[in-house]
């Protein structure tokens, strides 16, 4: 492996791009999980006072939040596997594309994990009143997942263009 002189291709904060693509990816993603667990577990919480029953079937959306933090500790594990020395060609379009890898999964983790919250509270106290609403719940919950989804696919589009 040939060493790379530091310039202007290959500056010394190029890795710093990288990196902040990778915590960018785990930090949001995780943020979005954090928050769409913590929204659906007050609406269990609730509903389980009045339909003690229905808690495992409503932990559904708890699982779905989780997911969405596992698309961005996917992404984070790549970019940060391929984060380098300048001196070893880790390129400044290396560092961008890292950056926008991360932000891409980070983001629309956040966004799921914002809609799977507000819908799994809303949805599990609604089943609980009304058990019909659990198959369209179920349906909005996927829509709100297909979102961190989305940014997987660009991230990892993203991660492949190096």
């Amino acid at each position: 492996m040939s060493t790379v002189e530091i310039g202007e291709t290959n500056p010394i904060y190029g890795p710093f791009f990288g990196v902040m693509g990778a915590a960018s990816a785990i930090v949001f993603s995780a943020l979005g999980a954090a928050y769409g667990t913590a929204k659906s577990g007050t609406g269990i919480a609730a509903m389980s006072v009045m339909r003690p029953e229905l808690i495992m079937k409503s932990i559904i959306p708890v699982v779905m939040a989780g997911i969405i933090a596992i698309y961005g500790l996917v992404v984070a594990i790549l970019i940060a596997g391929s984060v380098d020395s300048p001196t070893n060609n880790y390129t400044l379009y290396k560092g961008f594309l890292h950056l926008g890898a991360g932000l891409a999964v980070g983001f629309s983790g956040l966004a799921a994990g914002f809609a799977i919250g507000i819908v799994g509270d809303a949805g599990v106290r609604g089943t609980a009143q009304q058990p019909r609403l659990f198959v369209g719940m179920i349906l909005i919950l996927i829509f709100a997942e297909v979102l961190g989804l989305y940014g997987l696919i660009v991230a990892i589009f993203l991660y492949t263009k190096v």
